[in-house]
């Protein structure tokens, strides 16, 4: 990350070889978390929520991009951002029962 943990904050990652450059849009610790992302002729806006109704966490992750790449490959596509975001998801489970 290239400065504090707050919207506007910008950060570079990898994923399936590409490198992302991302902003962060949203930050409200411990229930909001999102960012915008841009490679290779792809935008995506990925957005985290995490609520707790009678002490039972629940997080949703939901993603969306558009772009020449995305059109060309779309079904491939998805079917990969899902298999992502079910990683994401149990990689967070890990660490939260790691930590209870």
């Amino acid at each position: 990350m290239k400065g504090e943990l707050k919207p506007g904050t910008t950060f570079v990652w990898r994923t399936g070889g590409a490198k992302i450059h991302s902003t962060l849009h949203t930050v409200e610790p411990y229930r909001f978390f999102g960012w915008t992302g841009k490679t290779f002729g792809v935008f995506a806006i990925h957005n985290w929520t995490i609520l707790e109704i009678d002490g039972v966490t629940t997080v949703t992750v939901e993603e969306s991009m558009e772009g020449f790449l995305v059109g060309l490959i779309k079904k491939p596509f998805n079917k990969k951002l899902e298999l992502g975001m079910l990683k994401w998801l149990e990689l967070l489970k890990l660490e939260c029962e790691k930590n209870e």
